[in-house]
């Protein structure tokens, strides 16, 4: 990496989180069943996760499926499941030859017996990788994460393992589905809507926030580069005064 790349890394968020919206606008648009535009939004993964080392990102978060999502009709859940479960399986070789570690976040209770299977078999084949932690949010609510967290937490204080005065912000975080993770630096939502969905609620206290027009099968490269430049420009005080 040259020395002026090397510079601007110096200014781009380790941890990135993105919550993936406009599959299904992105399909209408072009006439076409809204599975047509989850297709195209998991080839865009590939390409954002090959990206992510030459722009400096080395944690990336992406939110595929929330405990919300299963409002919507059976066919399109049903065909989430289903490419849920040939996007891991395919791409597993493919995470392996580029240095990716996988990890699920989430409530995987729910979750299909082949789906859970795939998802503990990618987590155990990558787990050695470092080049870049790629952390798929699969049944994943906010609220639901701090909610069995405390019920963990809780658990250790009825067995007297844990003391009610020594449970804090710290400790607390023990028990969340991301505790080996930092916390983001940056959340990115995509296709225009400005709220965060119940995506990562504790962990993005202190997050930069970026809500773009982009659609998520249209969210290239070139675009998150441009994203990450905007965040390079911000002032990060954490509650702090200017220096």
């Amino acid at each position: 990496m040259s020395r002026v790349a090397d510079e601007a890394q110096k200014n781009r968020p380790r941890h990135v989180a993105i919550i993936m919206d406009g599959n299904g606008r992105w399909a209408t648009q072009r006439k076409r069943p809204r599975l047509f535009g989850h297709q195209a939004g998991a080839r865009r993964v590939r390409e954002i996760v090959e990206a992510c080392p030459e722009l400096g990102v080395h944690y990336l978060t992406i939110f595929a499926f929330s405990t919300e999502n299963w409002k919507r009709t059976q066919s399109e859940v049903a065909g989430l499941m289903s490419l849920f479960r040939r996007y891991i399986a395919k791409e597993m070789q493919e995470f392996m030859r580029q240095g990716v570690r996988v990890r699920f976040i989430g409530d995987r209770v729910r979750l299909d017996a082949k789906l859970r299977a795939l998802m503990d078999e990618v987590e155990a084949l990558t787990i050695a990788n470092d080049r870049t932690h790629l952390t798929i949010a699969l049944n994943y609510g906010g609220r639901d994460e701090v909610a069995r967290a405390t019920r963990r937490l809780a658990q250790e204080v009825a067995a007297d393992r844990l003391h009610p005065d020594e449970v804090d912000e710290t400790t607390l975080a023990r028990f969340l589905d991301t505790c080996v993770l930092p916390d983001p630096d940056l959340v990115i939502r995509t296709s225009g809507e400005a709220r965060i969905s119940n995506f990562l609620l504790w962990q993005s206290a202190y997050a930069e926030y970026e809500f773009i027009d982009t659609l998520w099968p249209d969210f290239t490269p070139e675009v998150f580069e441009s994203v990450l430049e905007n965040f390079g420009n911000r002032e990060r005080r954490f509650g702090a005064v200017p220096a």
